[in-house]
């Protein structure tokens, strides 16, 4: 599991928090309150733990984005209309799918993938090289290949080539 597999909610009340909590908890996810990580391993996917707590401040909102980005799932419960809560949905959108709802349903494997993976992968299923659609996303070949390795741990794909074929299976048109 990579953090990109980790659950994000942001819900607005504590009852949609509790809901969630508790499918989570069944689903084997330790809970506990609060957005702050212990000292120690930077990947935190392992251990599938999930924070939950109100985001009152954009402090607490860079708490929340730290603990998704180490791997820990998160529930946060914020106004998305508020300022705080548009600032946290766009950094985590940044990290991958956002639950906004409870009874969200899971979302389709190639909505997992973030902005970068699926440029790299439209561009590489265009026909580019690597490091073709690594320049023209402005990204360093070594990032490149480390989010479509992160693409083919999300599609469940040894090869580059099984990667891109997924992809375009589930893409959406537009």
């Amino acid at each position: 599991m990579n953090a990109a597999d980790s659950p994000r909610y942001v819900v607005p009340s504590a009852a949609d928090a509790t809901a969630v909590l508790r499918r989570l908890a069944r689903a084997g996810w330790s809970t506990r309150e609060g957005f702050a990580l212990p000292e120690g391993g930077w990947d935190l996917t392992a251990t599938r733990v999930l924070l939950f707590g109100r985001v009152p401040d954009l402090d607490t909102a860079r708490l929340v984005v730290l603990a998704a980005a180490r791997g820990a799932g998160v529930v946060a419960i914020v106004d998305t209309g508020a300022d705080v809560g548009r600032a946290l949905l766009a950094d985590l959108d940044r990290l991958g799918p956002v639950n906004r709802d409870a009874d969200d349903p899971p979302e389709p494997t190639a909505a997992r993938l973030v902005p970068e993976q699926r440029a790299l992968l439209e561009r590489l299923a265009n026909g580019e090289t690597i490091a073709a659609a690594a320049a023209a996303e402005f990204l360093s070949l070594r990032t490149a290949n480390r989010r479509i390795a992160q693409a083919r741990d999300v599609f469940g794909v040894r090869t580059t080539r099984e990667a891109v074929l997924a992809y375009l299976r589930q893409r959406q048109p537009e």
